[in-house]
C-alpha cells in the first residue's frame, strides 16, 4: 500500500493528511471551510484514492493560511505516498466539461514544481471560498509534490463550476499518473532516463 501521512504545526495552522493511494472509499475532510472541503472530496473522488484531511486555522483572520497549508501536507503527503515512484506512468492528462465550463490539465510527477493555470476571471466569493486562494492551494500543492501542472480552462462562466471542474480533473489525471501497470517491463523501474524522479 502507498501511504501517506504528514502532520504540519505552525502559529498559524495544525494540519494533518493522510492519503491511501491504493484504497478508494475513504473520505474525511475538515478544513473548517465548507466549499474547499467540498472540493477536496471530489479530488479524491476522482482520483479513486482515500483521503483524510483536518485543518485547525487561523479562520478568524481569514481562510488563506488554511488553504495553502492543506496544500504544503497534502503534496508532502503523495510525495511520500509514491517513494521512489517506480512503475508509475507519471504523466496524466484529463479533460472535464462541467456544465458550461471544459477544463484541461496535464500534469508530469517529474520532481520539477511548476503551475500553469489559466482559467476564466472568477467572481470573489463561492460559498465561504475567497477564490483567489485557488491557486494558493494549486501552487503549495504542485510545489510540496514536486508536480509539473498544467490548467487550463477554456471556457466556463459559473464560478463554482469552473473550480469543480479543476478538482475533478485533477484527481482523474493524477490517478492515471500514479497508475503501476503491473505487466509492464518496465513496472520496477522509475520512470524516467535519469533513474530518479527528485
Amino acid at each position: 500500500m502507498r501511504i501517506g501521512e504528514i502532520e504540519r504545526k505552525s502559529l498559524e495552522t495544525h494540519v494533518r493528511v493522510q492519503i491511501n493511494l491504493d484504497k478508494s472509499g475513504t473520505v474525511e475532510i475538515d478544513s473548517g471551510i465548507g466549499f474547499f472541503d467540498h472540493m477536496l472530496s471530489l479530488f479524491a473522488a476522482h482520483g479513486d484514492f482515500s483521503l483524510k484531511v483536518g485543518c485547525v486555522g487561523d479562520l478568524h483572520v481569514d481562510g488563506h493560511h488554511s488553504v495553502e497549508d492543506v496544500g504544503i501536507v497534502m503534496g508532502k503527503a503523495f510525495k511520500q505516498a509514491l517513494g521512489d515512484r517506480k512503475g508509475i506512468n507519471r504523466y496524466g492528462f484529463a479533460s472535464i466539461p462541467m456544465d458550461e465550463s471544459l477544463t484541461e490539465i496535464s500534469l508530469d510527477i517529474s520532481g520539477r514544481p511548476y503551475l500553469h493555470l489559466e482559467i476564466p476571471e472568477l467572481s470573489g466569493i463561492v460559498g465561504d471560498f475567497d477564490t483567489q486562494l485557488l491557486e494558493e492551494f494549486l501552487r503549495s500543492f504542485s510545489i510540496h509534490f514536486g508536480l509539473t501542472l498544467h490548467i487550463r480552462v477554456l471556457y466556463g462562466r459559473n464560478s463554482h463550476h469552473i473550480i469543480e471542474g479543476i478538482f475533478k480533473a485533477l484527481g482523474r489525471a493524477i490517478k492515471q499518473a500514479i497508475y503501476i501497470d503491473t505487466y509492464s517491463i518496465q513496472r520496477d523501474e522509475v520512470p524516467s532516463t535519469k533513474g530518479i524522479l527528485d
